[in-house]
């Protein structure tokens, strides 16, 4: 059966960066039941990109989001088998669901405990789309708004949005920050441009040092973080994000203008008492 379509150039409607969604896209994804979106991202466009999510989530349209995409990724983390990936991530998605608390660990430092909030949803994003929830690709993770984290983060893997494509993997330089009650409270790192920008952004707006997210990457056939933060929030292990917690979906009530997710590397994962990761490795059967 053959669908129509329409495809657009964002350079072609407007400037680069976006200020706002070009109204042709608008309107056209609230007659579309399927879209796609591929773009590098620039400073300053999460507004944009939040504007087409906010008409993904109302008209339930199958939606691929694909910020950063580049060959390397095309052919590692798009080249997964979902299904399997989908299974694991079925796995943890039914535990998490019913634990208080989850706690994560590195040989690097991270020492990272999330207790839950029994209100807000858990999300499966595995790779297979369907109108429940838009889906990063390549997929491969489980997450939610936390009730609190607490604990230190040595991101050794990479940070998010704009941030990655300046700073690259993150593995010789190590950000390493500090969350009280939630909020992020401290940041160090031996590169202090990253320090700075990071810091920056975790303080846009009054939420912006808030953590919104807390995830565990389920895509197993991932072999190492690539400095490309599309792919690396799918690599095995726990991230968190800055910002806003995709209230629409995981029920968090409150609301920010950013988004940035920070990856670890080699994990050790407890879901309540039951350890669930050794050194980045499941212990769960795929």
């Amino acid at each position: 059966m053959l669908a129509t379509y329409r495809a657009w150039v964002l350079e072609e409607l407007a400037p680069r960066p976006l200020g706002d969604l070009p109204s042709e896209i608008v309107d056209d994804l609230e007659t579309s039941q399927v879209s796609v979106f591929a773009v590098q991202a620039q400073p300053n466009e999460l507004r944009s990109r939040m504007q087409m999510t906010d008409v993904v989530n109302r008209r339930r349209i199958r939606h691929a989001h694909m910020v950063n995409i580049n060959h390397q990724i095309m052919l590692e983390g798009m080249r997964a088998d979902f299904l399997k990936v989908d299974r694991i991530s079925t796995k943890v998605v039914d535990l998490v669901r019913r634990a208080k608390q989850i706690r994560a660990r590195t040989e690097a430092g991270t020492d990272l405990t999330a207790d839950l909030n029994p209100k807000y949803h858990w999300l499966k994003t595995s790779g297979i789309i369907s109108p429940e929830k838009w889906g990063n690709l390549p997929g491969g993770e489980v997450f939610t708004t936390p009730g609190e984290v607490n604990g230190t983060f040595v991101i050794d893997g990479v940070v998010g949005d704009w941030l990655c494509a300046k700073f690259g993997s993150l593995r010789d330089n190590p950000l390493t920050i500090r969350v009280k009650g939630n909020r992020l409270v401290e940041a160090h790192s031996s590169n202090q441009q990253l320090r700075d920008d990071f810091w920056r952004y975790t303080h846009t707006d009054e939420n912006s040092d808030l953590v919104g997210e807390f995830a565990i990457g389920t895509n197993v056939e991932l072999k190492d973080v690539i400095g490309q933060i599309l792919q690396d929030e799918k690599f095995p292990g726990v991230h968190i994000a800055f910002g806003n917690p995709y209230g629409a979906h995981t029920g968090a009530e409150w609301y920010s203008s950013t988004h940035i997710d920070v990856v670890g590397r080699n994990f050790d994962i407890w879901v309540d008492s039951q350890q669930i990761m050794r050194q980045g490795q499941f212990l769960l059967e795929s």
